[in-house]
């Protein structure tokens, strides 16, 4: 069980038995009263956020979660479809589940996959990954003078970033996957 103090952003944890992560934690100290802990927690599974405040011994159960290893295949308009590594076997998440980092999974690649009761709820990337650069126009002299010296490019996923004038078609560079900007050259 967790403590009001063990409740932090990024633990997970159960709420009405269901899998959430804690993304905001507010700590009040009120006057002649007990301590509260205002906190947002993101449901795995739907992605719902919701409000949940913790007063005194409140005390919330630690999830259960699995990490394994999933091959991520191909997207149907409506599902992911994933492929476990160690077992072979197919499964799908649907849209909802990883619409915050779709455009950071490139087919065929390796990635997280969080598995609560048995069952796939989850997709975990790392904080960095390498994308290539599919669209990037020329970079021209006098573009910088707004102060800016970045372009618009779009990667191998679909996604569109900006990066340094110097990036051209082809190249393979990482990017964050929290602030979606780019970091560097791969």
């Amino acid at each position: 069980m967790l403590n009001m103090s063990d409740i932090k952003v990024g633990v997970r944890l159960v709420h009405d038995g269901e899998p959430y992560v804690v993304t905001a934690s507010d700590h009040h100290k009120m006057g002649r009263g007990g301590a509260i802990l205002k906190t947002k927690l993101k449901h795995l599974v739907t992605g719902a956020v919701i409000d949940k405040t913790y007063q005194g011994n409140d005390k919330a159960e630690e999830a259960d979660l699995a990490n394994s290893t999933a091959t991520y295949l191909y997207n149907d308009g409506v599902n992911y479809t994933f492929m476990d590594t160690e077992s072979f076997e197919q499964f799908e998440l649907s849209a909802e589940q990883v619409e915050d980092i779709a455009d950071y999974m490139p087919e065929n690649e390796d990635v997280e996959i969080l598995i609560f009761n048995g069952k796939p709820v989850s997709v975990e990337l790392p904080q960095k990954i390498v994308l290539e650069v599919v669209e990037a126009p020329p970079g021209v002299k006098g573009d910088t003078s707004d102060g800016g010296g970045t372009k618009e490019i779009e990667l191998s996923t679909g996604l569109r970033i900006k990066a340094p004038l110097f990036i051209k078609k082809g190249e393979k560079i990482r990017i964050n996957t929290e602030t979606g900007e780019y970091v560097e050259r791969a």
